[in-house]
């Protein structure tokens, strides 16, 4: 049972009534807190090291891989395999907001229309605001994350229902233009309701699992969204578009002027799923604290007090936030979190733009995923080894580097692309090959590290706060990736010289840096043309300032890796399973 915090509990003679009084006193707080951590450093070691014994101990290391995992995960496989389809329910919404974007853009709306859709997609980079609510008010009889999830998936699949019957009017599908404020005040509840999902979620998942496989949070989180944002995004245009399932699936005489779905059909469909899945889980599915070593329990069977999950009221969720971020650790990863993508923010923010200026078909350019997501499904798996292990950071620490270099790469691709286009401004089916190929490349190494990245999270989070402590470090390492590519994005036209020259010749006339100076340069029958492109010097300086980053804040991950779980933790652990 959990431990309440209230006026009544604290005055209560009971095992947490001194650290959870620290809410009303923070000078007593900081002192129990010292003692807390020094008498639960050696056992939180102890326990650490008895945990990686016996899973070495249960494993042959002679067996092949796939039954080494299976031995590993023994006793977690149903709830691994709930977790990825709760992620990829979660992916759908996602991918179908992403898709609509190319949509209106194949209905010629402006920028400013894109701009006002883009509202859609904030509740990620702010669902910190109200995590503390998702942890601290719930139902009992239902469950701490049942009681936000299961209302959650009803409501997104309530609104997909509505969103059906409406679809085609707001997009314009009868005639008229799209209603895009409509369409933005549509998605952004329903991205809003998927986000709060994401931290209930997130939560279950550090209790859904033993502690020994809570590394694997993150491949179900990373596996899971994946596959859902494929079906909601890439399957969809696929089955959106005429021209595809014409070519690849149907017949000759079977040629037709539409996809072989549309977005109310679609949106339907996924509608249903989200009412029809979740009612299962509902009746199907209880919420046991799988965290809680079987061996730390009273003699009633009960979890130890010293390690059930915390009640806490919506006050004092946020002054335990404030306590989070108190911690000196936390310190070290709010840092890494919003400065390490700074190195990435010019080649993730702007390549595939540069692509599309060069010529290459938006389509094209979007298919490119279909090669990539079997093996972003995939490659959570194959490092799940190293990345559910004690030091899952080590992967990230190998991966920065390399990313840097496909940087590169990718810049020496963008000047070397167009000398291969052809007359007609098509391109051959080998710079498709080659760009595939970088891509893979690159998708390695950018997966590799969230991986890595989301396995630490969600180790140091501590299990009785583990909505809030995770859905805090997710969002700064989500807002640690936007940041960087908005400031990059704004700053490359200042390093961008384009030159108006005379048509078929290279005699320059003036500089057309301005989108006046452009227009009156085009209408006179001449070409402005980039003289220096700022791309390419944001990309070094991006690189730059990732080798320094990497050589500051090397040290500090692998110290990171070294402090025991008990130091990240608000509320130390007094008894650790010996």
């Amino acid at each position: 049972m959990p431990t309440k915090i209230s006026d009544s509990s604290i005055n209560q003679n009971n095992q947490n009534s001194d650290a959870l009084g620290s809410l009303e006193d923070g000078a007593g707080f900081e002192k129990i807190e010292m003692k807390e951590r020094r008498n639960s450093v050696e056992k939180e070691e102890k326990c650490e090291k008895k945990v990686v014994q016996v899973v070495e101990t249960n494993v042959d290391p002679n067996a092949n891989w796939f039954k080494r995992t299976h031995a590993t995960l023994k006793g977690d496989i149903s709830s691994i395999l709930l977790l990825l389809f709760l992620y990829l329910l979660q992916g759908v919404p996602l991918g179908l907001i992403g898709a609509i974007p190319l949509l209106l853009s194949s209905k010629h709306a402006s920028y400013s229309s894109q701009a006002i859709f883009s509202f859609a997609y904030w509740p990620f980079s702010m669902k910190l605001l109200w995590a503390p609510i998702v942890d601290s008010v719930y139902s009992k009889r239902l469950g701490r994350r049942k009681s936000w999830m299961v209302p959650c998936q009803y409501l997104i699949g309530a609104f997909m229902l509505y969103l059906s019957f409406k679809v085609n009017d707001i997009m314009g599908e009868n005639g008229g233009s799209p209603n895009v404020v409509f369409l933005m005040l549509i998605f952004l509840p329903l991205n809003f309701l998927a986000a709060t999902q994401d931290i209930a979620v997130d939560g279950w998942a550090l209790t859904m699992l033993s502690k020994k496989n809570v590394g694997y949070a993150s491949t179900c989180n990373a596996v899971g969204q994946t596959a859902g944002y494929f079906l909601g995004n890439v399957v969809f245009l696929a089955l959106e578009s005429a021209p595809f399932c014409n070519e690849f699936l149907r017949s000759k005489d079977n040629q037709q002027d539409t996809g072989m779905v549309d977005l109310a059909g679609y949106v339907f469909f996924w509608g249903w799923v989200f009412i029809v899945t979740t009612t299962l889980v509902l009746i199907l599915k209880r919420e046991v604290d799988m965290s809680i070593p079987s061996n730390n329990t009273t003699a009633s069977g009960e979890p130890a007090p010293e390690d059930e999950e915390l009640e806490l009221g919506v006050v004092e969720s946020y002054t335990v936030l404030y306590k989070i971020m108190k911690l000196k650790p936390v310190h070290y990863m709010i840092a890494i979190l919003l400065t390490g993508k700074l190195a990435f923010a010019a080649t993730d923010g702007m390549t595939s733009l540069k692509l599309i200026a060069m010529g290459i078909p938006k389509d094209r350019l979007a298919s490119i995923a279909v090669f990539l997501t079997p093996m972003q499904i995939l490659l959570p798996w194959m490092i799940g080894k190293w990345t559910a292990g004690p030091r899952p950071l080590n992967i990230f620490l190998l991966a920065f580097p390399y990313r840097i270099f496909i940087g590169g790469v990718f810049a020496a691709l963008i000047w070397w692309t167009p000398h291969f286009q052809l007359p007609d401004g098509k391109f051959e089916y080998s710079v498709y090959f080659v760009w595939i190929s970088g891509y893979m490349f690159h998708q390695l190494a950018t997966y590799s590290m969230f991986v890595s990245m989301m396995a630490f999270i969600a180790q140091i989070s501590d299990p009785r706060i583990g909505g809030t402590y995770m859905t805090m470090l997710n969002t700064l390492n989500n807002l640690g990736g936007n940041w960087p590519v908005t400031v990059v994005l704004a700053v490359t036209d200042w390093f961008t010289y384009k030159d108006c020259v005379v048509k078929g010749s290279k005699d320059v006339l003036y500089a057309c840096n301005t989108k006046v100076l452009a227009d009156q340069c085009a209408a006179g029958g001449d070409v402005c043309e980039v003289a220096i492109d700022g791309y390419f010097i944001s990309v070094a300086a991006c690189s730059v300032i990732g080798v320094i980053w990497y050589k500051v804040f090397f040290n500090k991950l692998k110290y990171l890796q070294k402090i025991p779980r008990a130091q990240w933790r608000v509320f130390p652990s007094r008894a650790v399973a010996n």
